[in-house]
């Protein structure tokens, strides 16, 4: 059943009529077993807000960048990624953070689904924030 509804849309059948529901509630819940995230470019670059780690530009191509570069030991994971332009890329090259004199905005961390759910979640409807704990 419908908590609320949207109250000028709503789904037809051949024989009646309902609101279009914007919260349900549920009776019951059927656990997921957690899966962690997927280390992928998309996730990179939606953990880091779209924007270039070194220089904070939203507007450019962004790449993935290596804090501590594979050829002085870093590895491929999510404390090591982030994103970065071309040209702040090309500027750091093969030098780590320090000798580049390039510090990356915020800390690389490995992202859960809330946090990713976050970052792309551009707007929240009003009657959706008591259930969403953001009142």
């Amino acid at each position: 059943m419908p908590v609320a509804h949207h109250p000028d849309k709503g789904i037809s059948t051949v024989a009646r009529s309902y609101p279009l529901p914007s919260i349900v509630r549920l009776t019951c819940v059927v656990r997921v077993p957690y899966k962690q995230i997927m280390l992928t470019r998309k996730n990179i670059i939606i953990r880091d807000n779209f924007q270039c780690q070194y220089c904070g530009k939203t507007d450019l191509p962004l790449t993935i960048d290596h804090i501590v570069p594979r050829s002085r030991g870093g590895e491929y994971s999510w404390e090591n990624l982030i994103t970065a332009c071309p040209r702040c890329n090309s500027k750091k090259g093969n030098r780590t953070p320090q000798e580049a004199g390039m510090y990356p905005l915020k800390k690389a961390i490995r992202p859960n689904k809330l946090m990713l759910m976050q970052q792309l979640t551009t707007t929240v409807s009003n009657e959706w924030k008591p259930y969403l704990f953001m009142s």
